[in-house]
């Protein structure tokens, strides 16, 4: 089922298998593509430096996983 997100942008739910990992990590490349460069073109229009955005934005994916890995161990 895709799912909208604030803005009335969908993401598209994956027709692979997590298991498939080469085509479903493509796939979600592809799905969150257009999601990311507008994000990136929106903090840049507000006054943002695109590199640090994007920089910034790695460092929270990061944590993400970080605190995903952590809650799975407890």
């Amino acid at each position: 089922m895709d799912m909208m997100i604030k803005g009335g942008e969908t993401v598209p739910a994956p027709t692979h298998p997590a298991s498939e990992f080469l085509a479903y990590e493509t796939e979600c490349r592809s799905a969150l593509k257009p999601l990311l460069a507008g994000l990136l073109d929106a903090a840049e229009a507000a006054g943002w430096n695109r590199r640090t955005v994007a920089s910034t934005l790695m460092f929270l994916a990061a944590q993400q996983v970080s605190a995903t890995e952590t809650s799975a161990r407890s």
